[in-house]
């Protein structure tokens, strides 16, 4: 199987604000990464018991954005314009940019582009208090599900195109065991949510299968 994955300029890192220290969503925080220590992914994606299902994806959202940013950092100097024209994930998939709001029309960019408008756009939409609230009592919007459901279906094509273009290297890097691990914690997220459309998946859906049996 060919990897991929596009690396951009040190711009592109940006990285959330921390959750608050003290706050209930922090406290989930910490919480999932206790139980990610135990090495059970899928019971770490688990909602806690009592726990409000939107704080729970909210927080995820936040922590997935703050990974893929750091697994984008370590390749930056490997993913260039020249190196990466476009934004793919492998011969068959290609990825055009459109927000809706700045770029109405999806526009066909190169993967460092691509992934400086999706990380600027992410991050808009984690600091906008209306969408992603961090205070006690403050009630998720409507469309809470629908914006998550789509950062998390754009943050999986950073996955797919380390994989397809650049995982040679991120093992020269030594940074392999980091990166499958990461994404292994990603797709048992999805599949515990249903998340994103199997469709979404498919640039991946060897890998993803294959973490799958080697968990059962």
């Amino acid at each position: 199987m060919s990897f991929l994955f596009s690396s951009c300029s040190s711009k592109t890192f940006k990285l959330k604000k921390n959750i608050p220290e003290g706050s209930h969503q922090y406290e989930l925080l910490k919480h999932a990464e206790a139980t990610l220590g135990s090495e059970n992914l899928r019971q770490a994606v688990m909602l806690p018991e009592g726990e409000d299902l939107n704080e729970w994806i909210a927080v995820n959202t936040v922590d997935f954005f703050n990974q893929i940013n750091m697994l984008h950092e370590t390749i930056t100097e490997f993913c260039t314009e020249a190196s990466c024209p476009v934004m793919s994930a492998g011969p068959r998939y290609e990825y055009h940019w459109a927000d809706g709001t700045n770029i109405k029309k999806p526009i066909k960019c190169s993967a460092p582009k691509y992934i400086d408008y999706l990380m600027t756009w992410v991050q808009d939409q984690l600091d906008d208090e209306t969408l992603f609230p961090s205070k006690i009592g403050v009630p998720f919007p409507k469309n809470f599900m629908s914006v998550a459901k789509t950062i998390l279906k754009r943050l999986f094509r950073v996955y797919g195109h380390i994989y397809h273009q650049h995982f040679d290297s991120v093992m020269q890097l030594q940074e392999e065991a980091h990166l499958n691990t990461s994404f292994k914690h990603f797709i048992f997220f999805d599949q515990e949510f249903n998340l994103i459309d199997r469709c979404e998946l498919a640039p991946l859906q060897e890998l993803i299968e294959e973490f799958g049996s080697k968990d059962r």
